[in-house]
């Protein structure tokens, strides 16, 4: 199970990897992409919102499934990761790079201590 140590993570199996400055890429972890099977769709109509953490931001649709996806901490998506349109296969063959979902801004970034680090995601998932 790959947990990259430079992540943060939430209880709903996001990740979040803050960039530059306030500015942070969101998906599904590797643990989730695993649960879920093969990705077919992902659905995000928020871009240029705000959005509260833990609130949905959209949904993953796999071969049996839709899942909510769940924001880890407040902020604004101000973009969704173009290659899931024609590839959201991306998200079970590169959780953490190209399989990416949204670009947030960040609202407040203490919110990002509240997160669990990539020990305490492992324990969580029984790892």
């Amino acid at each position: 199970m790959n947990i990259p140590a430079n992540l943060k993570y939430s209880k709903d199996h996001e990740w979040i990897r803050v960039e530059e400055g306030n500015i942070a890429y969101v998906g599904i972890s590797d643990y989730a992409q695993g649960e879920l099977g093969d990705i077919v769709f992902v659905d995000v109509n928020t871009v240029g919102e705000s959005i509260e953490a833990h609130a949905i931001f959209g949904s993953v649709e796999a071969v049996k499934t839709v899942s909510d996806l769940f924001l880890p901490v407040s902020g604004k998506i101000v973009e969704l990761n173009a290659k899931l349109d024609g590839e959201p296969e991306l998200i079970n063959s590169d959780p953490y790079g190209d399989g990416w979902i949204v670009k947030i801004e960040l609202s407040n970034v203490a919110e990002l201590d509240q997160l669990m680090d990539s020990e305490a995601y492992n324990s969580l998932i029984g790892n």
